[in-house]
Formats: C-alpha cells, sequence, structure tokens
C-alpha cells in the first residue's frame, strides 16, 4: 500500500506472549508497543522482537496506552493504524483484510468482528448483550462494539485523542465519535481466539462501566455537533 501504516500494540504484563504477535504483525507492518506499566519483561522482549516500544508508567489502561500510540503515529505521518492485542487473541495473518477494506473505501474506522459462536457460554451471552445495547444506544446496528482489533484512518485517531476514558471504555466511545461524525465504518470477519488467557478486566467493574457508557452514548449521538 502507498499510505503508512502502523501496527498498534498496546501491553500490560505480556512477556510471555508478545514476541509471536509481534512476529506475526512485522511480516505486514512496521509495530509499536505501547508498554502501559509492566511489572515484567515486556517492553525488553517486544525490542528484542524488533518493535519500536513507548513506555509509559504507571499503568494507565488501554484506552491511555492507545492514543498514546496514535500520538506518536501521527507525529511520524501515519495514514492510519492498525490495533491488536497483545496476547494473542487477535491473529496477524487477519491484517491484509484490514488493508484491503481501508485501500477500497477509506473507512475511518474499520473493526474486526468477531464470530460469537466460538466464543466460550458466558463471553458470548455477555457480549451479545452488549452488542444489542449498544446498537440501540447509538440507533444503527453494531455487529461487535468491543472487538479490539480495528482500523482508525488519520482523522478517526485525531478526533479521539481528546477522551478522558482509560480502559476498555475509549473503544466503546470510538464508535460513538465516528457514528456522531459521520464517519465510514465498517466490519471486516476475523478469527475468533479464545484459549484460556486471563483477563484483566474486572467483571462487576466492567459492566458498571459499560452501563455508563450506554448513557453516555446515547445523549451523545443526540446532540448536535
Amino acid at each position: 500500500m502507498s499510505d503508512p501504516i502502523l501496527a498498534l500494540i498496546p501491553a500490560y504484563n505480556e512477556a510471555e506472549r508478545i514476541a509471536a504477535v509481534i512476529a506475526g504483525a512485522q511480516r505486514y507492518l512496521p509495530v509499536l508497543v505501547v508498554d502501559d506499566g509492566s511489572a515484567d519483561a515486556t517492553a525488553a522482549v517486544a525490542e528484542a522482537a524488533g518493535a519500536a516500544v513507548l513506555r509509559q508508567a504507571p499503568n494507565q489502561g488501554k484506552g491511555a496506552a492507545l492514543r498514546a500510540g496514535m500520538r506518536r503515529a501521527l507525529a511520524q505521518g501515519y495514514a492510519a493504524v492498525v490495533t491488536l492485542d497483545a496476547d494473542g487473541q487477535h491473529d496477524p495473518d487477519d491484517l491484509p483484510r484490514f488493508l484491503a477494506a481501508f485501500a477500497a473505501d477509506r473507512s475511518d474506522l474499520i473493526i474486526g468482528q468477531r464470530d460469537f459462536r466460538q466464543m466460550p457460554p458466558v463471553r458470548r451471552i455477555a457480549n451479545t448483550v452488549g452488542r444489542w445495547s449498544f446498537s440501540w444506544a447509538v440507533g444503527q446496528p453494531i455487529p461487535d462494539n468491543q472487538s479490539g482489533y480495528r482500523l482508525l484512518s488519520r482523522r478517526m485517531m485525531e478526533a479521539v485523542l481528546d477522551s478522558q476514558e482509560q480502559g476498555f471504555e475509549f473503544e466503546v466511545e470510538m464508535i460513538a465519535t465516528c457514528v456522531r461524525r459521520g464517519y465510514r465504518l465498517a466490519w471486516v470477519p476475523i478469527r475468533t481466539i479464545y484459549a484460556g488467557e486471563g483477563s484483566h478486566i474486572r467483571p462487576w467493574q466492567h459492566a458498571k462501566n459499560f452501563l455508563r457508557m450506554l448513557r453516555q452514548t446515547r445523549a451523545a449521538v443526540r446532540r448536535p455537533l
């Protein structure tokens, strides 16, 4: 592609798994890892694997890590970033799907759509309820609102830099921002991977924050720019 695009990987205590993710992503794109205050050797492993590494300390949350990486990408002139997780839940070999979709229609936000049938039952139910609720909040179908595998155009990155959301809520808010501004939103199918890995998410806090995001999103999409 003629447009420079960066793979952006936020990471927190992923020293055991991040090297394989970097190696896979580097087959398609240059890689920037934002080490979000890890207590292990995540940053050193990422550097050894050939990624550029941006360190932020103390731990500030995935949303803050993503924005830090986007600021670096914008400063370096990238036309877009593709964000993917450091824990192996996103297959780097799906990257060409995002690149092809961006080349075809220049969508501002392209989200990797997972197959909910392949999720463990508890996650499948939670994601399905979340998907229905968020679709209601934004007033249009949203097939997958919590997938972290996504491409953001340059103007989409610029639109979300002022967000105050620190955790996963940033990714939910990102969709609302895209819809409210009338930017192009698209989807590509991605491989759904669950291998019993741990999660940094606290379920009750996650649910509380998601309900807050629903209220904010419903109000925001009804409010004129």
